[in-house]
């Protein structure tokens, strides 16, 4: 990615989260057919079909797409009948799909990945009447809304718990791509585990790709020859869970709750939950009131959580954690605030907190991670 490009994303995600933060809370070669979850009931009032980057899996980032669809599909049939295409890459043959999806009576796509923003924007101007969704996007157009959640906040729990439980104070982070949304879970995962340990540092091995679970093992076993004891992710598959359990290391695992690939490592998990989310779009688009807002809640709105916490884990250890999470929630505990200072020693922030537009826009690191981003910064 060019800087200039990088610079012109930066400056859009930032106008997005102004606006995102004042609405209502809440591959492999792609399949050439939808595949149709069970019908039930006369004809649904609503098609809504789901692109998904990577097979479903039974864990991860579309393992929990996939579980919100579902909930969804529980929660309004027959009004509503879902479907979803699985594994399309992000670029032209994403376009294809939803196209093909649009065209084949789809009143709602809803487009699972960052890549397919651009994608969805060129098929939402050839079908005005069909309604879009995207997930992590900055643009929108009067039929296509994005939609995000505050995984920072959940992060930086993760980080304060992997902080309190390490013995090496040393964690390693398997990366996808330098969006702004993977850097700030990297940079919240850092300042909640040096909020337990000033010492601790992060090592980041970056991916450049979602699902690629041979890398993603490759990835977590050189952060665990570079000292690292905890190991965390943002990346699709169970590769790094399924590291860490054969490994010994402790585990803070994103997405999904890994327990049944990493029962013993697992401490935690920061998870995802899109359930309550896509139900109250579809009710919204079948009542006719539905506009294309942006939303970017956090853990307060239920989209994401730090959930699964290990049995062993002491009770007063989870009794300050929730206290934590409490005080994230209520806004008196903000996971970017100052001081805050960048991984080369220069200070971003000397008081207060960043607001919406700067956490959009992040594209630094921030002191205790052990790394830079593709690029050099």
């Amino acid at each position: 990615m060019s800087k200039n490009l990088r610079r012109a994303l930066l400056r859009a995600l930032a106008c997005a989260a102004a606006a995102a933060a004042t609405a209502a809370p809440t591959g492999a070669l792609a399949q050439t057919a939808a595949r149709a979850a069970p019908a039930s009931g006369p004809a649904a009032a609503l098609q809504a079909c789901f692109v998904y980057v990577s097979p479903v899996g039974q864990a991860g980032w579309t393992y929990q797409h996939e579980q919100g669809r579902q909930a969804m599909d529980q929660a309004l049939a027959p009004q509503v009948r879902s479907r979803f295409v699985e594994a399309v890459p992000e670029g032209p043959d994403s376009e294809r799909v939803m196209r093909d999806l649009a065209a084949s009576g789809c009143g709602l796509v809803v487009a699972t990945s960052f890549g397919y923003l651009e994608p969805a924007l060129r098929v939402a101007a050839e079908f005005p009447q069909v309604k879009f969704l995207h997930a992590g996007g900055y643009k929108r157009a009067p039929n296509l809304a994005t939609y995000n959640a505050r995984y920072y906040e959940a992060r930086w729990l993760a980080g304060w718990l992997a902080g309190q439980r390490s013995r090496t104070g040393v964690a390693g982070y398997v990366a996808g791509f330098p969006v702004p949304e993977v850097v700030q879970g990297i940079n919240a995962f850092t300042l909640g585990m040096r909020a337990a340990n000033p010492r601790a540092e992060v090592r980041v091995v970056w991916l450049n790709a979602w699902f690629d679970p041979p890398r993603e093992r490759e990835a977590a076993l050189t952060l665990l020859n570079q000292g690292a004891d905890v190991l965390t992710n943002h990346s699709g598959s169970p590769a790094v869970a399924q590291v860490a359990e054969e490994k010994g290391a402790a585990l803070l695992a994103y997405q999904s709750d890994m327990a049944r690939f990493a029962p013993h490592a697992q401490l935690a998990a920061v998870t995802h939950h899109w359930g309550g989310y896509y139900t109250r779009v579809a009710r919204e688009l079948l009542a006719g009131r539905w506009t294309a807002q942006p939303v970017w809640g956090g853990m307060k709105d239920g989209l994401v959580q730090l959930s699964a916490l290990h049995p062993s884990l002491p009770v007063p250890l989870k009794a300050e954690l929730a206290r934590r999470r409490q005080a994230i929630e209520s806004g008196q505990l903000k996971p970017f605030a100052a001081p805050l200072v960048d991984n080369a020693g220069r200070t971003r922030l000397a008081q207060g907190a960043l607001d919406d537009a700067a956490i959009a826009g992040m594209d630094w690191l921030v002191q205790g991670v052990v790394g830079s981003l593709p690029g050099g910064r």
